[in-house]
């Protein structure tokens, strides 16, 4: 009843078009979840998200949920998520991508769930990680546990979007380190972002990562860019 009555005056929109959210619509409307461009690439082994990274970094699993194009849903989405903090909308993805995952054979060993972390004052500028939400959805879900600790930003660095790819990929391996002990060893992490674009953030991220002895690399994004 008292959420009836604050809809009212505060009524909930769609993340991906604006539009006023009906009965039984959750985050994101009816038409925009039919029209979001899926990658399907929990279905294929060798897709596009792990020929992104193959030569760079050996990792056993990577995929996206959906396709990210200029002025698309999906960029929509993002943005709302990362900008405005419409932090449902990574709880909504997590929940969508974890039950298509579940079926992933690849991932069915993994021990930690690992974000590309902000740095500390980015962290405090937005006030929130926008791949939280997203990441502990999946970990709900498949059981598995989410552990923000191990890898860390070390440089502050302005928004990737805005940069060119020359800049997204300049110095970008002294960004990112590992704290961790013996207990962290021989394990299969699962590193999350929100978008797979050059790759560069998620390759240093997984370089960190490997320095862990043992240590196995799988990779999940909301979304991929797609020209």
């Amino acid at each position: 009843m008292f959420e009836s009555f604050i809809n009212l005056f505060f009524p909930k929109v769609c993340s991906g078009c604006d539009s006023f959210l009906v009965a039984n619509e959750l985050v994101i409307c009816t038409l925009c979840r039919h029209n979001i461009p899926l990658t399907n690439h929990h279905l294929m082994e060798n897709n596009e998200a792990f020929k992104k990274f193959y030569g760079r970094i050996p990792v056993i699993h990577a995929s996206a949920l959906f396709y990210f194009r200029k002025k698309g849903i999906v960029q929509q989405i993002i943005h709302n998520l990362k900008y405005k903090g419409h932090e449902k909308v990574g709880t909504l993805i997590g929940d969508w991508y974890a039950h298509e995952l579940k079926t992933v054979e690849a991932l069915q060993d993994v021990d930690a769930i690992i974000p590309v972390p902000l740095h500390p004052k980015k962290l405090r500028e937005r006030g929130y990680n926008q791949v939280t939400t997203f990441g502990k959805a999946l970990s709900s879900n498949l059981k598995i546990s989410y552990n923000d600790t191990i890898l860390h930003r070390n440089i502050y660095s302005k928004t990737q979007s805005k940069k060119n790819l020359l800049g997204r990929t300049e110095g970008i391996e002294s960004v990112f380190d590992v704290v961790f002990d013996e207990k962290d060893h021989n394990k299969h992490f699962l590193l999350i972002d929100d978008v797979i674009t050059t790759g560069a953030t998620l390759e240093a991220c997984s370089r960190a990562l490997l320095k862990i002895p043992g240590a196995k690399i799988s990779i999940v994004c909301m979304a991929m860019a797609q020209s």
